[in-house]
């Protein structure tokens, strides 16, 4: 691995998936202003994913119908002007 490069600051977040409410705690750089209380007491920044391990089709086997933020309907509006 180059030296330099690579971020020194890791800290523990919690990953929260919004589309089945799972959530996991590991290591980040990410930065956020929200913060959980999670499972041992601790507090720690929240970051809000859309989609998972826990709820992707690839790893579930499973095919599931999430809509985030009406974007099905964003596409169907754009294309019906030119329809």
């Amino acid at each position: 691995m180059k030296k330099g490069i690579h971020p020194e600051t890791y800290r523990l977040v919690v990953f929260k998936d919004t589309s089945n409410e799972t959530t996991f705690l590991t290591r980040s750089t990410a930065a956020t202003k929200e913060k959980i209380v999670w499972e041992d007491g601790n507090e720690y920044p929240l970051i809000k994913v859309e989609i998972s391990n826990t709820s992707h089709p690839f790893y579930t086997g499973k095919s599931m119908f999430i809509d985030t933020a009406g974007r099905i309907e964003k596409f169907k509006k754009r294309y019906e002007k030119k329809a």
